[in-house]
């Protein structure tokens, strides 16, 4: 026992929303014992999309896609806001459509390497704090840019017209935010960048399959393409040009999901507790979203909320919106977060403060704007 303890802190410490899920999961079955009827909780359309999406971006970063297209970007003589504003939005629209996750794995350390080349470290913590808001606002503007997105719009059959027409007036306000932001908060003067070592495409070829590939995977988002078939091509297709790929996914978010529905399916077979939720839903499913997202994050409250309310327009805007907040409230920040705590000097308790006051503004902002397009 001495042994496992160890290795079990260790794991709460490596997946905590894992851990949480699993937890709640296995609580939730004292009071609805496992049955076959679990098996009706699963979105196993959701699951396959989210392992096929990640697979594919995990391809297209391995090519050096993002690296390549960021330092054509800003090679040459740039004024140093440029730069910053280039550095904060290249996540905000990346986010759109490879996830806030991916976007800010990608695009924070390139910002450490960049600023740090430059001999402008001191922009490090507005520039990353931005780049955390920029992603996870960016990725509210498309089914893909993030886990509740997809699992919203397939749950409620939402189609690309109804999706875009409510989360476009908040992308464009964020869009306007964060560029207004980096720009006052991204230095002074004219700066020249060069990279010593210019990224490059690895393999023409698998980056052209990964493309098409990716296309597939907004296809059946749309519901074109059948998702069993997409997953059965994407599976097939790795297997023979990169099957390293498959090991890439992260299997840890899938199982987060897999027991997220268990419990929700669980809480909608107690009636005390499915009427306590619903009526609170009722009253304002977009604060109460908002509000869950802070305490267990905004993809496992999309989750645990989508089966008990109909009013999926506040829902979505308020795990969206929710996304800001405490470190908790989005995955991606704490991805972020990471990065920059691991940067020599790195200075934690500044960053903490920069973290909340862009995020207090954030909400401050967006959350208003919400309750405006959908109410409460």
């Amino acid at each position: 026992m001495t042994k496992l303890s160890p290795a079990l802190t260790g794991q709460v410490k490596r997946e905590p929303v894992l851990s949480i899920a699993f937890l709640c999961a296995v609580l939730s079955a004292l009071f609805v014992p496992p049955s076959p009827a679990y098996l009706e909780y699963i979105d196993l359309r959701v699951l396959c999309l989210l392992f096929c999406l990640m697979a594919v971006v995990a391809g297209l970063q391995e090519c050096g896609l993002f690296l390549v297209l960021a330092q054509r970007l800003l090679t040459g003589e740039r004024p140093l806001p440029a730069v910053s504003l280039a550095l904060v939005l290249l996540p905000f629209f990346t986010s759109m459509l490879v996830t806030n996750d991916v976007a800010l794995i990608t695009f924070v350390p390139f910002a450490v390497l960049v600023l740090g080349m430059v001999g402008h470290s001191d922009l490090l913590i507005p520039v990353i704090v931005l780049q955390t808001v920029a992603a996870n606002l960016g990725s509210m503007a498309t089914p893909v840019g993030n886990p509740q997105n997809l699992f919203l719009f397939a749950h409620f059959s939402l189609s690309m017209g109804e999706f875009l027409a409510l989360l476009l007036p908040l992308t464009l306000v964020s869009l306007v935010g964060v560029s207004a932001a980096s720009l006052y908060f991204g230095g002074r003067g004219w700066i020249s960048v060069s990279f010593p070592q210019p990224a490059r495409i690895n393999g023409i070829g698998r980056l052209a399959l990964y493309l098409v590939l990716f296309a597939l995977c907004l296809l059946s988002v749309c519901r074109l393409l059948p998702y069993p078939i997409l997953t059965g091509v994407v599976i097939v297709a790795l297997l023979v040009a990169r099957p390293a790929l498959l090991g890439q996914v992260d299997y840890m978010l899938l199982l987060t999901f897999v027991c997220f529905f268990v419990f929700s399916g669980n809480l909608g077979q107690l009636p005390a507790v499915r009427d306590g939720l619903s009526a609170l839903l009722e009253r304002a499913p977009l604060l109460s979203s908002a509000l869950a997202s802070q305490v267990i994050s905004n993809v496992p409250s999309a989750v645990l909320l989508a089966g008990l309310t109909d009013r999926w327009q506040a829902l979505l805007l308020g795990v969206d919106v929710g996304g800001l907040g405490t470190p908790v409230a989005s995955l991606a920040s704490l991805i972020a977060m990471k990065f920059y705590f691991r940067v020599p000097q790195a200075r934690p308790g500044a960053y903490m403060k920069w973290f909340a006051a862009a995020n207090g503004i954030g909400l401050a902002v967006l959350l208003p704007l919400a309750v405006c397009l959908v109410g409460l």
